[in-house]
């Protein structure tokens, strides 16, 4: 194991076993656990830069392979947008607000953001016709602003 060659990672044999300790003097260390929570800081910072936005969404939750985790360096990060009904979808600071999260994104991430983007009519819609983001939402979607929206597209809201 080349982890343990490299002293990152310690090995003692344990009776029949081999017991795997992380070496955690390694210099690599560090790296390795900002490495490891990469997810949960670019949730964090999507959550920051959302939360100063002027006009704030209804909702905002990431999904598909972002929020599973299991994307890679081609993959898309799914952002799914609920804008207020009283916020036109042509506002010039909404989508400025909305792009300059996309550049940020591939600055943070090397990966393109892919948004898909409703008002509030439309999410109820959404709940009613269940087309595929529907279910994609409903089984790995992480709130990163706002209510839960399964409850919304459940109609329990």
């Amino acid at each position: 194991m080349r982890l343990t060659a490299h002293g990152i990672i310690q090995a003692e044999e344990a009776g029949r076993a081999i017991l795997y300790t992380l070496n955690r003097e390694h210099l690599a260390v560090p790296a390795l656990e900002a490495l490891a929570s990469m997810q949960t800081e670019l949730k964090r910072r999507l959550s920051t830069e959302i939360g100063g936005w002027s006009l704030q969404p209804n909702h905002v939750s990431i999904f598909g392979s972002a929020a599973r985790g299991d994307g890679d360096t081609s993959s898309d990060i799914d952002l799914f947008v609920v804008r207020s009904t009283g916020v036109d979808e042509e506002d010039p600071v909404w989508r400025e607000q909305l792009a300059r999260l996309a550049s940020n994104t591939f600055s943070w991430t090397g990966n393109h953001l892919a948004v898909s983007e409703v008002d509030t009519d439309e999410l109820r819609r959404l709940g009613q016709e269940s087309p595929s983001v529907v279910e994609d939402l409903r089984e790995d979607s992480i709130t990163l602003a706002g209510g839960d929206v399964n409850l919304e597209l459940n109609g329990t809201q």
